[in-house]
């Protein structure tokens, strides 16, 4: 049995769910960071599938949705980056990655 869009779509509304419940439950801003990694990547898995089964009147798949994806993955990349110099940034002058601890940006 070959997966379907429905099938594609579980998977990213299960990925979607854990990055969200990562986001809200957790208090370490590493794993806050992780989530949102997650319920990004879960956005880009559902816009593959949309991609690869919108199919154009010749037959061939809609790459419009992958090429969208390589875009967002390139943006990513450099939130990473950023996001983990600001989270080593604010550990190296509050010696603590909980958020609860972290009340202001002043350094």
């Amino acid at each position: 049995m070959a997966p379907t869009l429905a099938h594609y779509l579980i998977v990213s509304g299960l990925l979607f769910s854990i990055g969200l419940a990562g986001v809200l439950l957790r208090r370490n801003i590493l794993i806050i960071f992780m989530g949102l990694e997650l319920m990004l990547n879960a956005a880009n898995l559902s816009l593959v599938a949309f991609s690869r089964f919108n199919l154009l009147a010749d037959g061939l798949p809609n790459y419009n949705g992958q090429v969208f994806v390589f875009f967002i993955i390139t943006v990513a990349a450099a939130e990473v980056a950023v996001g983990l110099a600001i989270i080593v940034a604010l550990f190296r002058s509050k010696q603590t990655t909980h958020v609860e601890d972290l009340a202001t940006l002043k350094f």
